[in-house]
């Protein structure tokens, strides 16, 4: 399975950069969005696995967040905001409170909001306000069942259909 990912990625990458097809929304834009209003950027940086995502074939896919310390991540691996799994590459710069970001080449030029994250940085709930696309992250190794339905809780409340989202 990872080949195949691995070798759509390079495909994609081979195709010129051209930018991937709109996808729909995936969130209804008439429900407030909010976003985590204690976040930690240092304590967010590190490694994570996609859990579920409304991108076929992104579970399990790898993602690092790599704080600068000075306001923004560089960003590596597998990026499941679009239609297809595509190369994770680039940063996100801090905009605001609350783990509100803005990739410069990544997730599809959206905007990036930490909607939610467990105490412990274990799992992870992120959207964008246009409902483009949503995710959830888990620490390698730390996916707890409970902490995985409160992520799903936290999109849900945002106005994300569930139905789209999977692992």
């Amino acid at each position: 399975m990872r080949r195949v990912i691995w070798a759509g990625l390079l495909a994609l990458a081979a195709c010129g950069g051209k930018a991937p097809a709109p996808v729909a929304p995936i969130r209804d834009p008439q429900v407030m969005i909010t976003s985590a209003a204690l976040f930690d950027p240092a304590r967010f940086g590190g490694d994570w696995q996609v859990a579920m995502s409304a991108t076929p074939r992104c579970g399990g896919a790898k993602q690092s967040w790599r704080w600068d310390g000075r306001g923004a991540y560089a960003l590596s691996g597998v990026d499941c905001a679009g239609a297809v799994p595509a190369v994770l590459q680039g940063q996100a710069a801090l905009t605001g409170p609350g783990g509100r970001m803005a990739p410069d080449k990544a997730y599809r030029g959206e905007p990036v909001w930490v909607l939610w994250v467990d105490q412990d940085y274990r799992v992870a709930a992120l959207g964008t306000p246009s409902g483009a696309w949503a995710v959830v992250l888990v620490r390698p190794g730390k996916g707890r069942g409970d902490l995985l339905a409160a992520a799903r809780e936290v999109l849900d409340f945002n106005g994300y259909d569930l139905s789209r989202i999977g692992g």
